[in-house]
């Protein structure tokens, strides 16, 4: 992770250094729009993701088990607000690694998410015990011997 928050301006330094050697300040112009158009898009996906998750209550997925079957090691939190279209509900102390987010459905399903640096590492399912609102048969009488 800390890495890439390096690597990235880096090659982009590089990049503008590219486009006024070769081109001057034409090229600078071009790069640096692309370089904005980029961010540009970025934000916007990050709002539009934001705006869907205020519509709903923190911590409310629409299917618990769908959330489960879609989650992979490696994404990160903004990819799976995305997908519940919800924030998650913060189970862990504010600003602590690993934060962990959960997720309930209305059947009383939660996902527990593990997020260490804004990835996922692990999550847990738990579905409740199932209720039986079959009526009990009646217990058959004693036979007489």
């Amino acid at each position: 992770m800390k890495f890439m928050n390096i690597l990235v301006p880096v090659i982009g330094l590089v990049a503008l250094g590219l486009a006024w050697q070769n081109y001057g300040w034409a090229g600078v112009a071009l790069l640096g729009s692309v370089i904005v158009m980029w961010a540009l898009l970025h934000v916007t996906r990050l709002m539009q993701v934001m705006k869907r998750a205020a519509d709903r209550p923190i911590g409310h997925v629409a299917s618990a088990v769908m959330l489960n079957a879609k989650l992979r090691p490696g994404m990160n939190l903004m990819h799976v607000v995305a997908m519940t279209r919800s924030l998650g509900s913060l189970q862990s102390p504010k600003d602590a690694q690993p934060e962990i987010y959960r997720w309930t459905d209305t059947g009383g399903s939660h996902v527990t998410c593990v997020f260490q640096g804004g990835k996922v590492q692990s999550w847990e399912m738990v579905r409740p015990a199932p209720v039986d609102d079959a009526p009990q048969a009646p217990a058959a009488p004693p036979t007489a011997p």
